[in-house]
């Protein structure tokens, strides 16, 4: 019929392209942030250029500068990223209700020996590790540091004082100052162990600490 109105389908089909590129541009920052961690961990952000991680992550230089606004601001992201992870682990170690207080603690210090020896000991630490390069850094990175070492401690220092409620850990210790001990030579070890690549330094400190604290 001559009056019948024809629709044009061609016009009302959806368009594709702008959710592609959305989904490319969040996997291009993941991938830069898990390339960052991996370098960092391993070699300090002094000894590590733009470019080797826009390489490893397959990003153009662009894709890079779109999320950040330069090396400084990454490592910032990069602090932030690695806090949210180890903040789960910790919280997968130390809500473990299943197990004893300490035991909780000790399968902490097993599953990071593991983790560095997935990786031949070559990676460590990023917050201990830019803190050992704190003097080149950033100056804005030295307290986002101090924050998550103090955070790691008060999740430490609630497992000891449950410890404490279990009566394995005596009424007379101090589960801050403890805490804070944990993480000084726990740091420590990893460092140590990073540059031997070996487990002895994490056993060594371990087997010290929870001897140290045997009711």
């Amino acid at each position: 019929m001559s009056g019948e109105t024809r629709i044009d389908t061609k016009k009302s089909a959806p368009r594709r392209g702008r959710p592609k590129r959305n989904w490319d541009e969040s996997e291009a920052r993941r991938r830069l942030v898990r390339a960052g961690l991996a370098h960092l961990t391993e070699k300090g952000y002094s000894a590590v250029g733009v470019d080797e991680i826009l390489k490893a992550a397959s990003v153009p230089k662009g894709g890079f500068y779109h999320y950040f606004q330069g090396k400084a601001d990454f490592g910032s992201h990069l602090i932030d990223a690695y806090h949210a992870y180890f903040a789960a682990k910790l919280d997968a170690a130390f809500l473990n209700d299943t197990l004893p207080a300490l035991d909780r603690l000790r399968g902490f210090t097993e599953d990071a020996e593991r983790g560095m020896a997935r990786h031949d000991f070559r990676r460590g630490c990023l917050v201990g590790n830019l803190g050992q390069e704190m003097g080149a850094l950033p100056e804005e990175f030295r307290q986002k540091l101090t924050d998550v070492l103090e955070d790691w401690q008060r999740r430490t220092a609630d497992c000891l004082r449950l410890a404490q409620e279990e009566g394995t850990l005596a009424r007379s210790c101090d589960p801050e100052a403890l805490a804070a001990f944990f993480w000084i030579g726990w740091e420590g070890a990893v460092l140590r162990a990073k540059l031997e690549r070996r487990a002895d330094p994490l056993r060594t400190f371990a087997t010290v600490f929870f001897n140290m604290i045997k009711g």
